[in-house]
């Protein structure tokens, strides 16, 4: 059986699948609202510049 990927303690729950409970859900909703699952941006990479040729 698998774990609740937030506290992983507990197995899931069919009503909160993949988490155990409507805490750990809700834990995983506020990562995603404040930015805590955010891909972190590479610094050395420039963004590209389209030039119009006139």
């Amino acid at each position: 059986m698998a774990t609740c990927p937030i506290c992983r303690r507990r197995p899931t729950a069919e009503a909160y699948k993949p988490f155990c409970s409507k805490r750990c859900a809700d834990v995983d909703l506020q990562r995603w609202f404040t930015g805590g699952y955010s891909i972190p941006e590479s610094v050395d990479e420039a963004p590209s510049e389209e030039r119009d040729e006139d």
